[in-house]
């Protein structure tokens, strides 16, 4: 039908009104669009405007980074003996190469947005590619950036979209597993399942008259160059309530430092001369590191009178009653291969480093053993704090030097012999976690690397054991890939390659629950089991982001055999001890001092070697006081996480932007080891 009238054409003088054509006159009352009605004045007052916010935001940036690099200048740059962190000749070579290219190439991509933004070549608002025509072109680089657009757009954009959806998706699995084993937990809870020992099997009235119902215990204690821990580790297992004559305490010291093992016989002889059953074991020749040790402990002859062995690392210290509270879980079970006990952490408040430690270990214990041990009567050995039946380790082949996560290694070869395991949630072994991000990074490699390098050994026997189907599914798909391959790979793919490339090619754009509200939720479903740390959960998901750099690196090495996944480096500690721990023991130091003596019976050349190892004792160096180093991956990780917030700073996107900012200021404070600096 045609239109009714005819077209009227108003013009104005004045300039600070519309001009709109009017094609009939029910037109004019028709309600306009948003974008129409803006007068000259009115798009240059919001384009001022959005100009002064983002010179806000950049004044802000400039600022912060600009007291940032102060407190770089005077904790680092001025600091005597700083030193970069050496690395080995092809060790994480690859990888930091890679992240170093792939820096590279999107500042250069950023420097082109920049032009294109401030030469109105491209809306940033608009998802929708313009591309302007030839008689728009102005100039070689907006000829570049022009070609750009579509090229990203068909080739670039594609791929990326496929990576990042595989990765989210291993994401929301990783995830649902994390959700089902706190379910359990809370289920073990609302129950109060746990292992209960029936009757009270070692208590009497005379102990001396019914030692026999005690079983023989043989407690190890391996350690290597442990100088800050030795002595209050020994001193702890060697005031275990047992009766002296069913107990053997073996010091296992592989120390290559001479002074070092002056030290520990010193504290050795002490209380032997007290009337403990104590032994110091030292090898000419550290092979199989902490395997070798335990594996040439057990083929004493001595071994074979004994039916359990405690293991204890040197840091460790376990309460008195600790062998009352494990040991009679293994009467009339006699399936029973392991009791497992939780760990606790001394220094847990010591710095933000020490606190994010506490808030994954917690986790890893009141979740992942407990609802294991529950439900499947399996987990990982954690290598201590654990009681064996000697039976069990033997016919599993004892200990082997085949990996740096022996204990793990041990755990899965018991399990398939069809040994059961038990975890102990309320007995709490006293421990220390790294206080420096050095000693928590090595940690951390080892940790992580092998596993992978023992699921290509395990694999074969675990596909040809005897075991239920179910339970060769749970070894092979949960306990290894999901837990030790998907994990570090997706974490550190996603958010620390996928997200900023996503910034350079908003085709590919991530969606804000990805990067916000799942990460947040299950944060916040770690922090669960230390309720204290909850003021740390932003703080906790930034780190456990960054250090999925060095756990996706050791998973790898560890994968395909690299040089670095046969690497054991002992972790440096602090020999720190709680405050009620440090009241108890002094007193019951002050109480042996008192009936100390040397009996009449030891020749003049055995108190000739006690005093000199006293004297050894008491001329121990200073220890050397910790300085910060530098971490290239992390640094250059940094950097590229900043480049991409300024990015999303163009385009408008607040979520990206604050994330981006934040992830990579935690980036740029690990790589400069200040993660791990003391709290006030």
């Amino acid at each position: 039908m045609a239109p009714k009238g005819t077209p009227v054409v108003v013009k104005m003088d004045n300039p600070s009104y519309s001009v709109m054509k009017i094609d009939d006159p029910d037109a004019a009352f028709k309600p306009m669009e948003k974008t129409r009605g803006k007068n000259p004045k009115q798009v240059t007052r919001v384009l001022l405007l959005k100009a002064h916010r983002a010179v806000g935001r950049v004044a802000w940036i400039a600022t912060l980074f600009w007291d940032l690099l102060g407190t770089i200048k005077r904790r680092l740059i001025f600091r005597q003996d700083v030193v970069m962190a050496t690395e080995k000749l092809g060790k994480g070579k690859l990888l930091f190469a890679a992240i170093k290219a792939f820096l590279l190439t999107s500042l250069a991509i950023l420097s082109f947005e920049v032009v294109a933004y401030f030469n109105g070549w491209h809306c940033f608002q608009n998802p929708s590619l313009h591309i302007p025509s030839d008689d728009d072109i102005q100039g070689l680089p907006h000829l570049v950036y022009v070609t750009w657009l579509p090229f990203r757009a068909d080739y670039i954009a594609p791929l990326i979209q496929a990576l990042s959806k595989f990765c989210v998706a291993l994401f929301l699995v990783q995830s649902a597993d994390r959700f089902m084993l706190s379910l359990g937990c809370f289920w073990i809870k609302y129950k109060k399942i746990k292992p209960r020992i029936e009757g009270d099997p070692f208590e009497s009235g005379d102990v001396e008259g019914c030692s026999y119902e005690y079983p023989m215990v043989l407690v190890q204690i391996p350690m290597c160059n442990e100088r800050e821990v030795y002595e209050q580790s020994i001193s702890a297992v060697c005031q275990l309530d047992w009766p002296k004559d069913r107990l053997l305490i073996q010091v296992l010291d592989d120390s290559n430092d001479e002074s070092i093992r002056y030290l520990i016989k010193a504290e050795v002889a002490t209380w032997s001369q007290r009337g403990i059953n104590i032994i110091y074991r030292h090898r000419l020749e550290r092979t199989g590191y902490k395997a070798g040790n335990l594996k040439s402990a057990m083929s004493c002859e001595y071994v074979k009178a004994y039916e359990f062995v405690a293991i204890f690392d040197a840091d460790f210290q376990p309460s008195p009653k600790f062998l009352k509270q494990t040991v009679p879980h293994f009467k009339d079970n006699p399936e029973l291969g392991l009791v497992q006990a939780r760990w606790a952490f001394v220094n847990k408040d010591e710095n933000l480093l020490t606190r994010l430690q506490n808030i994954n270990l917690c986790f890893h214990f009141e979740v992942e053993q407990q609802v294991n041990g529950v439900f499947l009567n399996f987990f990982g050995f954690n290598g201590t704090a654990g009681v064996w039946r000697i039976k069990a380790l033997e016919e599993s082949g004892g200990w082997l030097e085949r990996t740096t996560v022996e204990d793990m290694d041990i755990a899965i070869r018991a399990h398939l012999n069809g040994w059961k395991f038990i975890f102990l949630n309320d007995v709490k072994v006293l421990c220390e976690v790294p206080e420096s991000y050095e000693a928590y990074r090595k940690q951390q490699h080892r940790w992580h690397s092998g596993p992978m390098q023992l699921f290509r050994l395990c694999l074969p026997a675990i596909l040809n054991s005897k075991i239920a189907i179910w339970k060769k599914a749970n070894l092979i798909l949960l306990f290894f890939l999901l837990r030790k391959l998907i994990l570090p790979f997706y974490s550190f793919t996603l958010f620390c390659i996928i997200l900023p490339l996503t910034l350079f090619v908003p085709e590919a754009e991530l969606p804000v629950w990805v990067i916000c509200y799942v990460p947040v939720f299950m944060s916040f479903l770690n922090i669960l089991p230390s309720p204290k740390s909850f003021p740390f959960i932003v703080p906790y998901l930034l780190f456990e982001n960054t250090m999925s750099v060095t756990k996706f690196n050791a998973m790898v090495s560890g994968l395909f055999q690299l040089g670095s996944s046969n690497e054991w480096v002992v972790t440096k500690k602090a020999g720190r001890s709680s405050e009620s721990d440090l009241e108890a023991a002094t007193e019951r130091e002050s109480k042996i001092t008192n009936q100390q003596h040397i009996p009449r019976g030891a020749s003049q050349s055995e108190f000739t070697e006690y005093n000199e190892l006293k004297e050894q004792k008491e001329a121990a160096p200073i220890l050397i006081k910790k300085v910060n180093k530098i971490y290239r991956k992390e640094l250059t990780l940094a950097f590229l996480l900043l480049a991409a917030s300024v990015r999303s700073l163009l385009s408008a996107q607040g979520v990206h932007f604050y994330f981006l900012l934040f992830q990579g200021v935690t980036f740029l404070l690990v790589g400069l080891d200040l993660i791990g600096e003391q709290m006030s």
